[in-house]
């Protein structure tokens, strides 16, 4: 009864700590449905955005395709003062070894940064897809509109430029454009890789791919459910690591997994009227993702779509057999969804971008007491920290308080056995950072 007591007076507590900010309501409320359908338009009526396309054409394939959106984003830069930095970023494939690659060609990427007042070199990145694909992925002439898959994505992420680059934030936004995500993710592993060189602070990757439907095969009609896909813990762990996790917990709590609960919580806070729907795994059963490349080489990365696919739609020549249209045409999309998951991102790129950074050192102790004592390194920026726990089967945070400008707190009436913990920094507007789990012991 104590501790069931003492947990209801810290979530009564952090009820005066807890603030929503109107900046983020109006970036809801700026983005468009009718741009967003404007864009997904302009990139279906480039016939096939196949990355081993046309290149050469003014309307046609690839080509056409990356040089419209880095025109769209030199655009929105003019908007804004020239806040934006857009380049391309390439690297070089060839057919010898791969057996989804038809020829030899650059992959060539659309970069895109917003550079942050305070923290220019952490990056928060939002991307979409390029290229789509028909049937078969080694057919770079046949038409492949892919209208969800993925111009939902990348018309999003456009959006959200056109809506961010009107706010100043502490720490960089990238927008992308990715290509190659069709024959193995080289878009993505490309600029990972480049982010590694440059040696980026990466808070989070938010990969966007096919945010567009509502209509699943299985019959499910659903307009307000997304997916967040996140791996567990990184491939990148040590071995000390893993056997402090073994010992003490975190099995499903690595960085990424703190990424998508923070999406979630955001969501829930500003857009309670969405479902956000966390799905325990890196992404799909046996597919892949541009976000992947990025957690190989330990960043943080999460991919957001759809909750209820349709095959049908997806690499699919354009063609009726048996009274079932086929193909990623513009008709399947809707439209008020995609503004829906375009908000999310946007929301959370904002407020990740306002949060100071989170707290790199969290250190825990409280073996055979019925307290829980948490200590971390203070935050520059930051002008407080606040608690977290969960039940050890709960998927989100379900507990808080705010502690104040402190770098340790004893945590009373709890027992460390039944729960777990982390640490966020808070700003004194309220925005918080990615919730850190503890990765140091107190010895008591």
């Amino acid at each position: 009864m104590k501790q069931l007591l003492s947990i209801a007076f810290f979530c009564i507590l952090n009820l005066s700590f807890s603030q929503t900010s109107e900046k983020i309501y109006e970036i809801i409320d700026a983005v468009s449905e009718e741009r967003i359908k404007k864009d997904i338009q302009t990139l279906v009526n480039f016939g096939t955005r196949n990355t081993f396309s046309d290149t050469i054409s003014k309307t046609r394939g690839i080509g056409a395709a990356r040089r419209w959106i880095k025109s769209e984003f030199e655009n929105i830069s003019q908007s804004c003062n020239n806040c934006l930095e857009v380049f391309y970023q390439k690297d070089f494939v060839t057919k010898k070894g791969n057996n989804r690659v038809p020829h030899d060609a650059w992959v060539v990427n659309v970069v895109t940064i917003q550079k942050g007042t305070k923290y220019p070199n952490r990056y928060i990145i939002m991307s979409g897809d390029i290229d789509s694909r028909a049937s078969d992925t080694m057919d770079f002439t046949t038409d492949a509109p892919g209208a969800n898959d993925n111009a939902s994505g990348m018309a999003g992420t456009i959006e959200a430029a056109r809506v961010l680059s009107q706010y100043k934030f502490e720490s960089s936004i990238i927008y992308v454009g990715l290509s190659g995500e069709e024959q193995g993710l080289f878009g993505g592993a490309g600029l990972a890789q480049y982010a590694k060189d440059k040696d980026w602070e990466i808070i989070g990757v938010l990969n966007n791919d096919m945010i567009g439907n509502i209509k699943g095969v299985d019959g499910v009609i659903d307009n307000r459910t997304f997916r967040i896909f996140s791996e567990p813990v990184p491939p990148t762990e040590t071995e000390r690591e893993r056997t402090l996790r073994r010992f003490y917990g975190g099995e499903v709590d690595g960085i990424s997994r703190q990424l998508a609960r923070y999406i979630y919580k955001t969501t829930k806070t500003y857009m309670p009227e969405m479902n956000p729907m966390m799905v325990y795994r890196l992404d799909r059963f046996g597919r892949g993702g541009h976000h992947r490349p990025f957690n190989d080489l330990g960043f943080p990365g999460i991919r957001i779509m759809e909750a209820h696919e349709n095959y049908t739609q997806q690499h699919q020549d354009i063609r009726e057999e048996n009274g079932i249209k086929y193909g990623d045409v513009i008709e399947h999309v809707n439209f008020g969804y995609a503004k829906k998951l375009t908000a999310v991102n946007a929301i959370n790129l904002a407020s990740l971008a306002t949060a100071p950074p989170e707290p790199k050192l969290v250190a825990i102790g409280g073996i055979v007491e019925a307290s829980v004592k948490l200590k971390w390194d203070k935050v520059k920026g930051a002008k407080g920290y606040k608690t977290y726990w969960r039940d050890t089967t709960s998927p989100t945070w379900d507990y808080s308080r705010y502690v104040g400008d402190v770098s340790e707190f004893m945590l009373q009436g709890i027992v460390i056995d039944n729960f777990y913990f982390g640490v966020a920094s808070v700003d004194d507007q309220g925005f918080e950072s990615v919730v850190t789990f503890p990765n140091s012991i107190i010895k008591n």
